[in-house]
């Protein structure tokens, strides 16, 4: 892979992730503000890995804003094209576990400064983008203009400078207009991408297949995609690339408090791998080693609050696998 100053820049969300911790002694629910937006949530397990990654994104030059700027930029992200919207304020997600583990999501985005991102502000810090390896994107760039119209540049601007294209549709149902465009915006992802990272619920909502196999192979056929990552949550992954094929069960940890950002610490572990083997070097030996590496990140987030700022560090996702036997 040709040398360049970022190893992975990503464009999209950093947003405060609202989640629920229990009931102050008058009984009203208490929420912590955890810094989040899965694309930083991947550029911080990358540099927790050691690799240099930068940020393309907006929030709102308010409390929560700078929060964010601090915070992520303390995690080693470079956030010198983070734009600060004095207009529109800090988008905000309230999370709620629901009893049988999943997560639902109330969305303060109408607008959030993150959808303000212009084609303009993207052409101006194009440099973050010609000069990483890997440039990584999610479908709720797409949701609203003028940020759909940044993303389409951003992705220009990656093909033009021989990028590889990491997409992870992160599917949101709240916040598209319809599950019809939802699937158009993602079907265009899956179109611009050399890697995917997509969940169970998301192959079924792509395909209708609920044979998850099924699904991923008809993605593969229809977007020529050389290398998906199919996540099944504790059940774990499956890794297709280029007629290759790995499965890797997942790591069920007692400790699991909620699971927000597991999927984005999967996706980043497994960029990693491909940084340091590239596509055409990951063998079948390497494609299970790299799924038992990204499932035990994965899992091991699982148990901490928040993502972005409490990321595992390679040792202790070393030490996790070896407690395991694996």
């Amino acid at each position: 892979m040709a040398e360049k100053l970022y190893d992975v820049t990503a464009l999209g969300e950093l947003l405060v992730d609202f989640v629920e911790y229990g009931n102050s002694d008058q009984g009203n629910m208490t929420y912590e503000a955890n810094p989040g937006g899965a694309p930083c949530n991947v550029l911080a397990l990358l540099t927790k890995l050691g690799r240099k990654t930068a940020f393309l994104g907006k929030v709102g030059n308010d409390i929560f804003g700078r929060m964010l700027k601090g915070r992520a930029g303390g995690q080693g992200i470079d956030l010198s094209s983070l734009l600060m919207d004095s207009e529109v304020r800090t988008t905000l997600a309230f999370v709620e576990k629901l009893p049988n583990g999943d997560r639902d999501f109330s969305f303060y985005r109408n607008p959030g400064a993150d959808i303000m991102l212009t084609r303009e502000e993207v052409i101006a810090n194009r440099d973050k983008i010609e000069n990483a390896k890997i440039f990584h994107f999610g479908s709720l760039s797409m949701t609203d203009q003028p940020i759909e119209d940044a993303t389409v540049e951003a992705l220009s601007i990656a093909r033009e400078s021989g990028c590889l294209i990491s997409f992870d549709p992160n599917l949101r149902p709240p916040l598209w207009r319809s599950q019809e465009t939802a699937k158009e915006k993602i079907a265009f992802g899956l179109g611009k991408c050399d890697i995917l990272k997509i969940s169970d619920n998301e192959i079924t909502f792509m395909t209708g297949d609920t044979d998850l196999d099924l699904g991923v192979r008809k993605i593969i056929d229809q977007y020529r995609i050389p290398l998906v990552l199919a996540t099944y949550g504790k059940d774990g992954a499956k890794a297709y690339l280029n007629g290759k094929e790995a499965f890797e069960p997942g790591f069920v940890n007692p400790a699991t408090i909620e699971t927000t950002g597991a999927g984005d610490t999967f996706c980043g572990s497994a960029l990693h791998y491909v940084l340091r083997y590239g596509l055409d070097g990951l063998d079948e030996a390497k494609l299970h080693e790299m799924l038992v590496f990204a499932n035990a990140a994965a899992s091991l987030v699982t148990t901490r609050k928040g993502a972005l700022c409490v990321m595992p560090s390679p040792k202790e996702i070393e030490d996790y696998i070896a407690a395991s036997g694996r």
